[in-house]
């Protein structure tokens, strides 16, 4: 093995450098789950780095879920869930427009959130106790003092032009350019989303949607009148491009909405060249790009990811976020840069909301420009990537064989794809009846009976009462299997 350089032009650390290069090897099979890898002095010597630099390196790699401690006997390779699988090639001809009606069941899934006897494995919400709560509350009071009554008065539509500032800093690490003035701060990720969707679709019109996708943005659809056209995604690259294009070809379509960025629920992430290529193919048929980067933020690696939006030329993009996922899910402070909608968007917050409640603003603007949001972040990474792992870990373990899980490279929802003999739904009652709660998979379409076999789990929360909810809910998803095995034909 050559040395390891202890200066690189990314200025990544060195022990995540370390950290990587075994990780690599793991991948391409050098070492296989269950194998010894080198011990922490072998590997020192080889790479000529430090041992606590080794040290470090495999304690991010166990966070990882990639290598395990054996007491007196050194780290060894986990054993890998499968993957899910690629998804299949779906017939051009079936891509229809389809009526949103997910159900009782969504509202079902939010009431559950708030129910401290279940095991919280359904909302994607964070943990509060993972927070910044204490330094919120202390800005939140120090910043109504100082701004005694502007914190009472009207906000125009816009918000506060402080966080709008600190929000177009912040958009700059996600290779965009935004100046404040084109930012106008709303009720949370999902008020931005139904702005765009109102300032560029009317009723009965179409609106291109990755699958699956996050249930409340189909509810939100379906509120608005529009129809939902399925766009099939892969579980690590996100929305299919050329399906996309074969779509705009054969089908009017007002609007295209992805998450880019660790969509949810398959955590995917698009590729630079993807997010410039779907850019560049909607705005040769002048379609706006309603671009949800809520989870951008949650990235598990050094580089946060860039946003379609870096791509956009002409203001076609609306990108829409959120600080409910990263700092107070209960402040509900999102934004949205419209771009050339700017004017219809603004005119329907007016009229809408008015404004958004200003004291948290003030709030949050103050925590982004002195509060250590990028410390915040980095702690939030190191407990999502732990508590992912070892819930995808969990899922391997109790649940039955042939289920697959996604890797997500960012945020803190996992997708479950159990064996066909599984329906998610039934499951769900089960588990509920069991004080478990989680998100079944066709809450995330809006094709009847599309996904059944597919959940998706909150890692967010970690605990003893979690391990144990998780373990019940893979009991349940076994014997659901072995139960239609044993009613299936003989022979």
């Amino acid at each position: 093995m050559a040395p390891m350089k202890t200066v690189t032009k990314e200025r990544i650390p060195l022990y995540e450098q370390v950290a990587g290069r075994i990780a690599v090897m793991v991948e391409q099979g050098t070492f296989r789950p269950g194998e010894r890898v080198p011990s922490v002095r072998s590997l020192s010597r080889q790479f000529k780095v430090s041992i606590s630099t080794v040290m470090e390196a495999y304690g991010l790699l166990e966070d990882r879920g990639v290598v395990t401690a054996r007491p007196q006997s050194g780290y060894y390779v986990c054993p890998r869930l499968p993957a899910l699988p690629r998804t299949p090639e779906i017939n051009p001809p079936m891509l229809r427009p389809t009526t949103v009606d997910t159900g009782e069941l969504a509202l079902m899934i939010f009431r559950d959130a708030g129910n401290p006897a279940l095991v919280q494995l359904g909302a994607a919400v964070p943990d509060m106790e993972n927070l910044p709560v204490d330094r919120l509350n202390r800005m939140l009071s120090v910043e109504a003092r100082r701004y005694r009554l502007q914190s009472l008065a009207y906000e125009l539509p816009a918000g506060c032009m402080r966080l709008r500032k600190q929000i177009s800093r912040r958009m700059m690490t996600a290779g965009c350019t935004i100046s404040p003035d084109e930012i106008l701060v709303t009720n949370g990720c999902t008020e931005a989303i139904t702005l765009a969707l109102r300032a560029v679709c009317r009723p009965g019109d179409t609106v291109a949607v990755e699958s699956p996708l996050f249930f409340n943005t189909l509810q939100t659809i379906a509120s608005l009148g529009l129809k939902a056209l399925e766009i099939p995604a892969h579980p690590a690259y996100g929305l299919n491009v050329e399906t996309l294009r074969y779509v705009l070809e054969n089908n009017r379509v007002s609007a295209c909405l992805v998450m880019s960025n660790f969509s949810n629920p398959l955590g995917s992430l698009m590729p630079d060249d993807a997010k410039k290529e779907l850019v560049q193919l909607l705005a040769r048929h002048e379609i706006p790009l309603i671009e949800d980067d809520i989870f951008g933020d949650l990235c598990h690696g050094v580089q946060r990811p860039i946003v379609a939006k870096a791509f956009d030329s002409r203001g076609l993009v609306l990108l829409c976020s959120s600080f409910s996922k990263t700092i107070a899910p209960g402040y509900r402070v999102g934004w949205i840069a419209p771009g050339r909608f700017a004017p219809q968007v603004e005119r329907l917050k007016a009229v809408t909301s008015l404004t958004t409640s200003v004291p948290p603003q003030f709030a949050i603007a103050e925590f982004l420009a002195n509060g250590g949001y990028d410390f915040h972040l980095r702690r939030l990474r190191r407990i999502y990537i732990r508590q992912m792992s070892l819930l995808g870990q969990a899922v391997g373990r109790c649940f039955p064989a042939g289920t697959r899980v996604s890797r997500p490279e960012g945020g803190f929802v996992l997708w479950v794809e159990m064996p066909e003999t599984v329906d998610s739904l039934k499951l769900y009652e089960q588990a509920r009846e069991q004080g478990i709660t989680f998100a079944p998979g066709p809450l995330f379409s809006a094709q009847p009976g599309k996904f059944r076999n597919c959940l998706r789990l909150n890692a967010a929360f970690w605990s003893d009462k979690v391990v144990e909810g998780v373990a019940l809910l893979g009991r349940l998803a076994m014997d659901m299997a072995v139960d239609v095995r044993d009613k299936s034909p003989q022979g």
